[in-house]
């Protein structure tokens, strides 16, 4: 079980190119900006047995990774991520900014990959110890944009062979769009879906307009010496 949590959990989500990695370091220092203390992080990657897990998952040349083991590692790299990252930062009182977290899984491993989205949920369950988000942000734009930024983007890089899923089919990212816009119409009260495709500063900002609730109901308790709990 998660335990007593003092902090606040936001996750980032989308498809390739989207933004979320940028957004996160945006956002992150804006809450910095207010005294907020940050811990921004990634699935898959977020601890050093998780870096190990992301190389395998992301590397193009490993096209025998079958969909159930790709599945599995991400719950494996979730595991010890909620264990020795995320939940001891949240006790501390930390806000965590996670670029991607369980809802992938359902979008990518699920719709788009067709595996057992039901018992992708009992996984996730089990893997992230009754952590949840306390928003999600859903930065959303055509399958077509967000492609072409994340392929200039690993341009630039010289990201190698670390593109395995930039590589996949139109229509595959099309499946993950689609499950990422379903999973935000089915919990409204925790997604928020955010225009990616504008600029930077605009996209920085619609997303503050969703976060700073959280910053000043914050601020109120910082100032009382008292928090309540999130039911």
């Amino acid at each position: 079980m998660a335990g007593k949590r003092k902090g606040i959990f936001i996750t980032f989500e989308g498809i390739e190119g989207c933004g979320k990695t940028t957004q996160v370091k945006l956002l992150s220092g804006r809450l910095r900006n207010h005294g907020i203390p940050v811990l921004a992080t990634r699935e898959p990657g977020g601890t050093l047995i998780g870096k190990t897990i992301r190389r395998i998952l992301l590397d193009s040349r490993n096209t025998a990774i079958a969909p159930k083991t790709e599945w599995l590692l991400y719950a494996a790299d979730r595991a010890q991520h909620v264990q020795e990252i995320i939940l001891p930062a949240l006790r501390e009182g930390k806000w965590v900014l996670c670029d991607r977290f369980m809802d992938a899984t359902e979008a990518y491993q699920g719709r788009a990959r067709g595996q057992d989205t039901q018992l992708i949920r009992v996984i996730n369950d089990l893997v992230v110890q009754g952590v949840k988000p306390d928003l999600t942000i859903l930065l959303d734009l055509p399958v077509e944009i967000g492609l072409g930024r994340a392929l200039r983007r690993n341009s630039v890089s010289n990201a190698g062979t670390q593109d395995r899923f930039e590589r996949e089919h139109l229509s595959f990212h099309r499946k993950v769009r689609k499950a990422y816009l379903d999973l935000a119409q089915r919990e409204k009260d925790r997604f928020v879906v955010v225009n990616a495709d504008t600029s930077e500063q605009e996209v920085e900002e619609a997303i503050f307009h969703y976060v700073e609730p959280l910053v000043q109901k914050c601020s109120g308790v910082q100032r009382s010496g008292f928090r309540k709990e999130k039911q």
